[in-house]
């Protein structure tokens, strides 16, 4: 009960009408320019409950497998907690940065000139991140009942189900964060120390699963364009593969 009236008085009584300035944003410029945001956070900027509660809202329609609506969303203001989060956080990022599948690494020799100047530019920032997640003010833990690391044999059933009803909510915040001048950016490195972030936050490690790590912050600027992407025809299939 004491953890519920917390987050009742943090996120104020429930209202129904979206109060907080949008940017005016068509639905195809929200799903092309909500970005991984990282160099472009505004650290300095407070981030009120009020903006928070509203990008909730609109996550929790999000669809859930057999509608079982299994989700918790942990939201972390405190400084001290932010920079234990982030000390670890750091820590896995420059056990991640020597592996093959880092994106510094990762198509370096895709021939593809724009796609390796896209990486590069990706790159960078994800080591300002590396460096700079603490600073965000409110970090982001979408969890799910569940552990599908117990799953027998790695049941693929199991998991798509479980990230399938968590995944569409955490990304939903991140599109009505993006329509209200935030970024955020999707991580989960943090995992490696799943555990005793767990620990820290009180949440209930042998029941809920930790999926992402997500800085959110008001950006610097509010325009942001369409990332590069190679053509679809290379990744689209009809009737077959």
């Amino acid at each position: 009960m004491q953890v519920q009236d917390r987050t009742k008085e943090a996120l104020g009584k429930k209202e129904n009408n979206m109060n907080h300035e949008q940017l005016g944003l068509s639905n195809d410029e929200l799903l092309s320019t909500t970005r991984a945001v990282r160099k472009r956070l505004d650290f300095d900027r407070p981030v009120g409950m009020d903006v928070i509660q509203e990008c909730m809202e609109l996550a929790i329609q999000a669809p859930t497998g057999s509608n079982s609506q299994n989700w918790h969303f942990v939201f972390v203001t405190d400084e001290e907690k932010r920079k234990k989060i982030g000390k670890l956080y750091q820590q896995a990022f420059n056990i991640y940065r020597e592996m093959p599948i880092a994106i510094h690494k990762l198509h370096a020799d895709s021939g593809d000139e724009e796609l390796t100047e896209s990486q590069g530019r990706s790159a960078s920032s994800a080591d300002y991140l590396g460096d700079n997640m603490w600073r965000a003010p409110v970090l982001m833990i979408p969890c799910v009942a569940g552990r599908t690391d117990n799953a027998a044999g790695g049941n693929v059933v199991a998991q798509s189900g479980t990230f399938g009803s968590i995944i569409p909510a955490a990304w939903s915040f991140m599109l009505a964060a993006r329509s209200r001048g935030l970024g955020t950016a999707w991580t989960t490195l943090h995992l490696m120390h799943e555990k005793e972030i767990a620990e820290l936050l009180g949440i209930p490690f042998a029941d809920f699963m930790q999926v992402a790590l997500i800085p959110i912050a008001y950006t610097k600027g509010i325009s942001f364009k369409p990332a590069y992407r190679p053509g679809i025809e290379n990744i689209t299939h009809v009737n077959g593969w």
